[in-house]
């Protein structure tokens, strides 16, 4: 670096593969510039989010694919960026929520979802659903819950995912929810207010998702 000291293998990678992108700038192609533009986003926001090399490179071609098809023109290189991130991380199975996202970039979340509809209809992506067991992990260890919630909230989203229910609904609010509801079981009580904080939701959501899951829970939460 520029004090001398060997840069990590992490970061030499990440200037090599800019050092790439900057040869290819030198015929002064406005594709390149942009490429380059987005990609040195991309990795700014690699160890923020904690993304993997794998998401890094779906995000890459998500990226490339609609810069060839012309979809990035009009819009902002960050909200495609952030909505290639989302995707990628649906694809790959690992949770990131749009708010998530959206704060880290500082990005619109709007602008986020529009362009994701937009990668989404004109790329013909085909996106899965979160695991909603992998959320419930994630926002129990973001919430700082015990063992015994994550538990209850397994069993209750394996009943609900059975009960179907939770058809097209954000898989991340109904992980919050079923944790709502199994710390009162467990009777270590945990606001709405955090637990929305933690899954990157609203209170409002939760509440409104505690009012069906109320059916099919022994006691009713408030």
């Amino acid at each position: 670096d520029a004090s001398g000291q060997k840069l990590d293998t992490a970061m030499y990678s990440t200037y090599k593969r800019l050092r790439t992108w900057d040869n290819r700038i030198i015929h002064d192609s406005p594709l390149n510039r942009n490429l380059l533009q987005a990609f040195s986003q991309l990795y700014a926001l690699k160890d923020k989010l904690r993304l993997s090399d794998t998401i890094i490179e779906q995000t890459a071609y998500i990226y490339r694919k609609a810069e060839e098809r012309g979809l990035v023109r009009g819009r902002t290189i960050s909200g495609m960026v952030a909505a290639a991130i989302y995707i990628a991380c649906r694809e790959i199975g690992t949770p990131r929520t749009l708010k998530e996202i959206a704060a880290i970039s500082n990005t619109k979340r709007k602008n986020i979802a529009l362009c994701c509809r937009l990668l989404i209809g004109e790329l013909d992506l085909i996106v899965p659903m979160a695991d909603p067991m992998k959320c419930i992990v994630k926002i129990a260890n973001k919430a700082e819950l015990s063992e015994k919630i994550t538990r209850l909230a397994m069993n209750m989203m394996t009943e609900i995912i059975k009960s179907k229910i939770s058809a097209g609904k954000n898989p991340m609010s109904f992980a919050a929810t079923v944790l709502y509801i199994s710390s009162f079981k467990a009777g270590e009580k945990i606001t709405q207010l955090d637990i929305a904080n933690a899954a990157g939701v609203t209170e409002v959501t939760i509440r409104n998702r505690v009012k069906e899951l109320n059916k099919m829970v022994d006691s009713t939460i408030h």
